[in-house]
């Protein structure tokens, strides 16, 4: 397949202003009693100078082919006139959004997930885009779900159920969405399409098992915060009875140092606010 080949053709105004010349004289030719001159050069206006005249935009192009053949693609935007008997297909440059659907497949580990993405693309080769696929637009709304779903098939989820994982589609949203962008720039590559950004739009479990995850999620903030308390109230006993031994506030023996270490602890640790008691006897009695 022939590779983009840009073509710079002449001005369309030289050739408006001879469609105008060429149709005064053909007028004139009528008027004058010349009417095989006036047809001649009616048909050449006609058929020869007008359907060559071609007006490109901005952000836009034209692709050209004679006769089946690729002539080139114009995307100087202006007014031009090229060989009226090529073909002209219209090529937008513009970024094209594409929201994706919310697809359900499974993670790494087997859990059914819902994922979506965002994805911004152009054509950087319009011969490609146009003669290598037969619908681009339908070519990347293909590949990009194909290309999200291999994605959310690599990685789990989470670490919740693999915590040797160190990428998750939750947490590693940066690497997962520059993985997404390369594998999409590989795919489309062959219909001449540049990805410019992809990210991941939507990341949920899916409902049937959204429940049970959430559960496990808050299970595994319980374990995590009564850690983190634990440590702070061995740190706070360990350090009171270092203050009560260095300043010779009260002697314990080891088995009033564990009473006084268990009381602590439950202060400390309890989720309920804790009610004195005032003790009247001894540890002993």
């Amino acid at each position: 397949m022939d590779s983009e080949k840009i073509i710079n053709p002449p001005s369309g105004f030289t050739v408006f202003f001879a469609f105008l010349a060429v149709s005064l004289i053909a007028i004139i030719c009528f008027c004058t009693g010349i009417e095989a001159l006036g047809f001649i050069l009616g048909f050449v206006g006609l058929f020869f100078l007008v359907p060559g005249l071609i007006v490109v935009n901005p952000n836009e192009s034209k692709v050209l082919t004679l006769f089946g053949k690729y002539q080139g693609t114009v995307k100087k935007d202006g007014f031009f006139w090229v060989n009226p008997f090529t073909v002209k297909k219209k090529v937008s440059l513009r970024a094209f959004n594409l929201n994706g659907q919310q697809l359900k497949v499974n993670d790494s580990i087997g859990n059914p997930i819902e994922i979506a993405a965002v994805i911004v693309w152009q054509i950087k080769d319009t011969a490609s885009a146009v003669f290598a696929v037969e619908n681009y637009i339908q070519y990347v709304n293909i590949q990009s779900e194909a290309a999200v779903r291999h994605l959310a098939n690599s990685f789990p989820y989470d670490n919740l159920e693999d915590e040797t994982a160190t990428i998750t589609l939750r947490g590693g949203a940066e690497q997962v969405s520059s993985m997404l962008e390369k594998e999409l720039n590989e795919r489309l590559d062959r219909a001449g399409i540049e990805v410019l950004e992809a990210r991941i739009s939507h990341l949920a479990y899916a409902p049937e098992i959204a429940h049970s995850m959430l559960q496990v999620q808050q299970a595994s903030a319980i374990i995590a915060a009564r850690r983190l308390i634990v440590e702070g109230a061995v740190g706070m006993v360990e350090m009171a009875l270092n203050k009560l031994s260095e300043k010779n506030i009260v002697e314990l023996d080891e088995e009033r140092k564990a009473a006084m270490v268990s009381n602590l602890l439950v202060v400390l640790c309890g989720d309920k606010a804790v009610n004195p008691v005032v003790n009247t006897g001894t540890l002993y009695h």
